[in-house]
């Protein structure tokens, strides 16, 4: 396994081509299906987002679903989000964190603006037959949060980039959740760089548009700015 960020990739578990992250693991736990994930809109179909300028790429929310809970964790803990089937196709997953403004709470904040920075991000194994995550086949994902990170709220977002048909613009679908956590017993770090979703994610980054099986690229770059470990 090739890990940016320390990203774990966990147990395997039943097969599926669609998936969602209704379940938040911290405090080693895995919760309740949206307990402290955000529902979203695919939690019917499965179905991914494949438009980078679309909202929904922030944290794919259903309009109008019940308010989730915030999980309390502590600054160096792993917090990770278990998927109701296993991820089926190739591609990273990637984690994200985006800090709460004052006046608000995790549970009442969108998440815009350039605020998001990248703790974890999955490397393929490159090979004579195409491109492979580690993901494939597995539903636990997770990742510390940096000791350096400061106490608050915080969103806590997982995206996994399904990269089977992305030769086409478009052709890339992304699967996502966001959590709602607090940190507790933070650092004094500044996490960073930090993007915007949507806005920064192009439907011509290399890492978005590829073919990952011919010709065999010889590397891959995933779309996001560099993972801050503090």
């Amino acid at each position: 396994m090739k890990f940016s960020g320390s990203l774990l990739v966990l147990a395997a578990g039943s097969a599926s081509a669609h998936y969602t992250f209704p379940q938040l693991i911290s405090n080693n736990d895995v919760s309740g299906e949206w307990e402290y994930a955000r529902e979203t809109t695919n939690h019917y179909s499965n179905g991914p987002v494949t438009n980078v300028t679309d909202p929904q790429l922030r944290c794919y929310e259903l309009a109008g679903a019940p308010a989730a809970n915030t999980s309390t964790v502590a600054a160096g803990s792993m917090v990770g989000f278990k998927a109701d089937s296993t991820v089926g196709h190739p591609g990273p997953i990637q984690i994200y964190m985006a800090k709460v403004p004052e006046g608000q709470t995790a549970a009442s904040w969108d998440g815009s603006g350039n605020v998001w920075f990248k703790i974890a991000t999955e490397e393929p194994t490159i090979n004579s037959t195409g491109l492979t995550w580690s993901s494939t086949g597995k539903q636990e994902f997770m990742a510390p949060i940096p000791a350096a990170t400061p106490s608050g709220d915080y969103l806590y977002r997982i995206e996994h980039i399904a990269l089977h048909g992305a030769e086409t613009a478009g052709g890339a679908q992304f699967y996502i959740a966001c959590g709602q956590i607090t940190v507790t017993g933070g650092g004094n770090g500044s996490p960073g760089p930090t993007i915007a979703f949507p806005g920064d994610y192009s439907a011509t980054d290399p890492g978005i548009l590829i073919n990952i099986y011919y010709p065999v690229p010889t590397n891959y770059t995933p779309p996001g700015p560099a993972v801050w470990s503090g």
